[in-house]
């Protein structure tokens, strides 16, 4: 599927499923997305951990609307955790299986987003990398300075944004070198277009999830 219309899709269905208290529907989700997932290979542990890291929030909306809820306590208790998963794995199964660079390309030709949008949102998922090793270069440098710094100190944070800022500095200066002109017409050499099959598929896939929505008679 085209990536703007996958994430479109991804965006319709979270938007569906926090107005329903249906648990089913929020399982059939789960199951659907994860035998998305598997077909795409993504690894077991990958699954593994989409399951273990949710599990505290999950936990914890659970208890507080069964101890503290009004009403059907344990009915909405079973929709707000089977809803934290439903959230994570059709999430999940967007993002590891889209290509970003993909993604960007899409927003700007079939969704004519601004090109300074799309290439600043593959800026900075490239540069995610970077920032994270360059936190650790921080903190091994306050070490040798005798000065730890933990996960919550400002000066942490402080000194990646001022590195952050100087590369943003650098890229907008590659960019005007190698000849991107904001609001000026380009060619592209990575030409996504949006084919039949992908309109079928969005159009389906809506379809069928109101139908999971207001036909089928879950329980």
């Amino acid at each position: 599927m085209n990536p703007s219309f996958k994430i479109l899709f991804v965006l319709i269905i979270a938007l569906e499923i926090s107005f329903t208290s249906i648990v089913s529907l929020n399982v059939a989700l789960i199951v659907l997305a994860i035998i998305y997932l598997l077909a795409h290979r993504v690894p077991i542990k990958t699954l593994a951990w989409l399951l273990i890291v949710p599990l505290i929030p999950a936990i914890g909306l659970w208890s507080t609307q069964y101890i503290n809820g009004t009403g059907n306590n344990d009915l909405f208790a079973w929709v707000l955790f089977t809803r934290i998963y439903a959230f994570v794995f059709t999430g999940a199964a967007f993002t590891l299986t889209t290509d970003v660079l993909a993604l960007a390309d899409s927003l700007e030709q079939n969704c004519h987003l601004p090109a300074k949008f799309a290439y600043g949102v593959l800026a900075a998922y490239n540069l995610a990398p970077r920032i994270k090793h360059e936190v650790q270069v921080i903190r091994a440098a306050g070490l040798m300075r005798g000065q730890t710094l933990s996960f919550w100190s400002p000066q942490l944070y402080f000194k990646a944004i001022l590195i952050s800022i100087n590369w943003s500095q650098n890229l907008a200066q590659a960019m005007t070198s190698h000849g991107f002109v904001e609001d000026a017409p380009r060619t592209h050499f990575r030409i996504v277009r949006v084919h039949t099959k992908d309109w079928l598929l969005l159009i389906g896939g809506i379809l069928l999830l109101q139908v999971g929505i207001f036909l089928v008679p879950w329980r």
